[in-house]
């Protein structure tokens, strides 16, 4: 399947991340073990798509505790803002801003899929804008924005959150997601090819009738928050 992938599509192959994905799929796995899951598997793919999509600079020396001058290095200067989509998301964003070397900005896009049609309905939306004197020129715009989606079933949130983020003024744009179907995936990679890249944990072939993922992880955002049986 990996060469039918857009080449701006990555899937992990990290051993650790694998096994923890596999606990995650249980049933008899709980809400608390649902919520370290997540965390653990967010860390393991911000590491490995932060460590192609930033990079280190000079800035400046310091000194050790025993005196010693050393050349001091930082993430080259960059506008990052985390971009959880609620609710699930919520889940992903400690781990990555544990991984970030300074706190980073975090606006939530809130969507849900329409239960007939399965298409994204936006219904919060608190993505800062700071106008300028060049008309459709945001100042308040992060230069990447990573989306946190534990899951992409059909793809449509995703796409849609990657357009609102485009319309914002973002430069490029980081998706992580623990699990996508391979369908949703590819929309999502899709969406605006030249400026995304997306980190998967996993895909899986396909979705039932309700547009779920399967076998997949079940209701993620009904996991992680103990809203089983809604």
């Amino acid at each position: 399947m990996a060469s039918s992938l857009p080449s701006n599509m990555h899937v992990s192959q990290h051993p650790c991340l694998r096994a923890k994905l596999s606990q995650l799929r249980s049933s008899t796995t709980d809400s608390r073990d649902t919520n370290r899951l997540v965390n653990d598997i967010a860390l393991i793919l911000g590491c490995e798509a932060l460590a192609s999509s930033l990079q280190v600079t000079s800035s400046g020396t310091g000194k050790t505790p025993l005196g010693y001058e050393y050349a001091a290095e930082s993430i080259s200067p960059e506008k990052i803002a985390l971009v959880p989509i609620l609710r699930s998301g919520l889940g992903m964003i400690q781990a990555i801003q544990d991984l970030l070397p300074s706190p980073v900005a975090v606006h939530h896009l809130g969507l849900f899929r329409e239960p007939t049609t399965l298409h994204p309905v936006e219904y919060y939306n608190n993505l800062p804008f700071q106008p300028t004197g060049t008309p459709s020129k945001n100042t308040a715009a992060a230069t990447l924005a990573i989306i946190l989606d534990p899951i992409i079933a059909t793809g449509g949130t995703c796409a849609a959150a990657i357009q609102s983020l485009k319309e914002w003024g973002v430069s490029k744009v980081l998706v992580l997601s623990v699990l996508a179907s391979e369908e949703g995936a590819k929309r999502a990679a899709l969406e605006w090819p030249e400026g995304v890249q997306v980190w998967l944990g996993d895909v899986d072939p396909g979705l039932d009738a309700k547009g779920m993922i399967k076998p997949g992880v079940g209701d993620v955002g009904d996991r992680l928050f103990l809203a089983l049986g809604k």
